[in-house]
């Protein structure tokens, strides 16, 4: 046991057991460890990784207050910490020598941490490489003018041109690490991979948006990407495609539906909160430079 009572373990099984009910208690606020851990599971019970995930749990008066989780490539989650416990954080890391890539958590969080990481490695400045508004869902509210066609969920032999717009739409929004692992053939392991895509088409069948969502992990579900080409933009098709998959989530059983958003482009921002969805916080992404060891 560390000081301060953080837990490590590379055992997911036996985080799960002790910090899920904890994950599961905010599902909109933890929906990305919710999502990348569920992954790491699924991937560690396919013996996928030879390399196992750390993950730890900060504990108070036997109740967990917050988890991380460092993925084999170096990502960091974090789910909301102080300024003191970042610090706290930071320093254990540091001593058991890992390394990590980058952080993500909510804005306070990954500020916090970047700033001690970087005191406390004299590593470079750490760069945000991810800005982001969170959004759940509230009351449904379908577009006043909904555009002539109708939702479809892909089939496989669409894979093709959902992997092109996937790449597409890591273009727009800079996305580097998924065109790698895109244009290298690692679909799987990129962050679509497990996603449930579905296509607005057009009534003569063409598709002209899509949307995807992940499967549902403690009664959330994240809508993501929502992709239309720039040729088509401005026709309504996003909002109908997203009403669509945010209706499935729902109907399958979501108790939380989120999605992230460019604090950059407030017309995806108007059009989220027009078809109900409510700003729920600020998420930031920080990634982490080493100078190289020095010969002799």
């Amino acid at each position: 046991m560390l000081p301060d009572d953080w837990h490590l373990t590379q055992d997911i099984d036996d985080f799960l057991a002790r910090a899920g009910d904890f994950l599961r208690s905010r599902p909109a606020l933890h929906n990305t460890p919710l999502t990348d851990i569920e992954k790491l599971r699924i991937r560690r019970a396919a013996e996928h990784d030879a390399e196992a995930a750390v993950f730890g749990r900060l504990e108070s008066g036997g109740e967990v207050r917050a988890i991380f989780y460092l993925t084999p490539r170096g990502r960091l989650g974090l789910t909301p910490l102080s300024v003191e416990q970042t610090d706290t954080l930071a320093a254990h890391l540091a001593g058991l020598g890992h390394s990590p890539a980058n952080v993500i958590a909510d804005h306070d969080t990954a500020s916090a941490f970047a700033e001690s990481w970087q005191r406390r490695t004299g590593g470079g400045v750490p760069v945000v490489f991810w800005r982001t508004h969170l959004y759940r869902l509230g009351t449904l509210t379908a577009p006043q003018r909904r555009p002539e066609g109708q939702g479809r969920i892909t089939g496989g032999e669409e894979r093709e041109q959902v992997v092109r717009w996937c790449r597409e739409f890591c273009v727009d929004v800079g996305e580097q690490s998924s065109i790698d692992l895109i244009d290298a053939g690692s679909w799987g392991d990129s962050r679509f991979g497990d996603r449930h895509f579905t296509f607005w088409e057009t009534p003569d069948g063409t598709p002209v948006s899509m949307a995807a969502a992940t499967s549902i992990v403690g009664g959330m579900v994240r809508v993501d990407p929502v992709y239309t080409p720039a040729r088509l933009r401005g026709r309504g098709y996003a909002g109908a495609v997203t009403v669509e998959v945010s209706r499935a989530a729902l109907a399958a059983g979501a108790t939380d539906v989120v999605l992230f958003t460019d604090p950059a482009n407030p017309t995806s921002n108007t059009l989220y909160q027009r078809i109900g969805y409510t700003h729920v916080a600020d998420f930031a992404g920080y990634k982490f430079s080493y100078g190289a060891p020095q010969a002799g």
